[in-house]
């Protein structure tokens, strides 16, 4: 059952990779927000594969809890500071 662990644990690693290519070679802030917050959720995923591999669940569910709370929060200021100082993306301009 362990191998199975690792195995998912490796393929999100995998898929992580891609969301960090579109945080860094994003074209625009919002889509390097959106792999920023991909990668935080994927993240969150991975934790508790890794306390399933070590049979300490309760305590990283906490761990995973906690920071994906953190990453909501980090990616919501940010996006917040994006729309009112640099001016991402006003609803009249879209139209």
């Amino acid at each position: 059952m362990n191998s199975i662990f690792l195995y998912a644990s490796i393929y999100l690693c995998l898929v992580m990779a891609f969301s960090l290519y579109r945080a860094v070679a994003g074209p625009t802030v919002l889509d390097r927000l959106i792999g920023v917050n991909a990668i935080g959720s994927k993240t969150t995923a991975l934790l508790v594969l890794i306390g399933l591999m070590y049979k300490r669940v309760d305590m990283f569910v906490d761990i995973a809890l906690a920071y994906a709370m953190l990453n909501f929060i980090a990616v919501l200021a940010a996006s917040r500071y994006f729309q009112k100082k640099k001016g991402l993306y006003d609803e009249a301009d879209r139209r």
